[in-house]
């Protein structure tokens, strides 16, 4: 198990060993601040885009519901006629960066998180970690109304209009401590200064989110795409996610209750023999993680193992969209009904 698979571990079960790594956590706290504080006094420059900037992030590490609810706004906003693109830094991708996004885009090149979102809308966007480039980049190959950033709540250097940040419940914020000894980001009273967006099923805020199961999928090219998914099969459940657990929630929401867990760091770089058990038990896992598992298959095009992904969405109060219609409103993007 590496480094990071053990402080995760240890972040999710709020381990009490975590106090060792405190001085750590100030010393990150420190520069955190003092960054910050450059931008905010103008010592440090900041970009401003010449369309409205929209940052969908979290104040935590790891997951928590941001990518499906970025790809309901972008479907959304596409249904309302309102020309959005997407940026992202592309964790995981090789580059050379930046990149725009196409159908064809492969995770190894711009990452997992980017693949899934244009496979999904067809969305304008590009990846890189300079979020300025991304953006000069993207308005160099289409006119657009809004640009949506995908995470990058702490990128200072970037200048936005809106900022929603996701707070999934069921995780929680953990011990509430800074990284590494928590796995906050930021400290708990940046929830104060932007739209606070809840994950969870029952929901105490009306700004809130959960997301929904839909029938799960063969992943594999060749096999017979009619064939009927089974619940009460045993499954190899494998997931290179941040919250890996949220999965196995799900997985049981939908029936599912016999599986071996089998957990890889988020945004993994699966090999084909990660996907080799002892016997012939399906696989299931996520749409994330199906990305970057369907090029191993094109390419061992022997593989006879079923594996099954299981599709969710995110679905919105009818008050984030209110909210969200104001927020464009002031911004002088109107929505198209119908």
């Amino acid at each position: 198990m590496s480094i990071a698979q053990i402080i995760q571990d240890a972040w999710n079960k709020q381990s009490k060993w975590l106090i060792a790594l405190r001085p750590l956590s100030w010393l990150y706290q420190f520069g955190f601040t003092v960054n910050k504080q450059l931008y905010q006094k103008g010592i440090k420059k900041t970009y401003q885009a010449p369309v409205p900037v929209m940052i969908i992030g979290n104040i935590t590490v790891g997951g928590s519901g941001k990518t499906p609810l970025l790809i309901q706004l972008v479907k959304y906003l596409q249904h309302h006629h309102v020309r959005v693109g997407v940026i992202s830094r592309g964790y995981g991708g090789q580059g050379p960066f930046p990149a725009l996004v196409t159908l064809d885009s492969v995770p190894d090149q711009v990452g997992d998180e980017p693949c899934l979102i244009v496979q999904s809308t067809e969305v304008p966007m590009v990846v890189g970690g300079n979020r300025q480039a991304n953006i000069e980049l993207l308005l160099q190959h289409y006119e657009l109304d809004l640009i949506i950033s995908d995470d990058g709540l702490q990128h200072w250097a970037l200048a936005r209009q809106i900022e929603w940040i996701v707070l999934d419940n069921n995780r929680g914020l953990g011990n509430q401590k800074l990284l590494p000894e928590g796995y906050l980001r930021e400290p708990v009273s940046r929830l104060k200064h932007g739209t606070v967006i809840e994950h969870a099923h029952q929901p105490h805020s009306a700004l809130n989110m959960h997301l929904e199961v839909t029938e799960p999928y063969l992943l594999n090219p060749s096999f017979d795409q009619s064939e009927q998914f089974d619940p009460t099969l045993d499954y190899y459940a494998v997931v290179g996610i941040g919250f890996p657990q949220r999965f196995y929630n799900t997985l049981e929401s939908i029936g599912v209750t016999q599986f071996q867990c089998h957990e890889f760091p988020d945004h993994y770089d699966y090999e084909i023999d990660d996907l080799q058990f002892e016997d012939n038990n399906p696989i299931i896992t996520t749409e994330k993680d199906a990305v970057k598992l369907l090029p191993l298959l094109k390419n061992h095009s022997t593989f006879s193992r079923e594996i099954w992904v299981v599709p969710v969405g995110a679905v919105l109060s009818d008050e984030c969209y209110l909210l969200l219609n104001q927020q464009l409103t002031q911004l002088g993007i109107d929505l198209i009904q119908g």
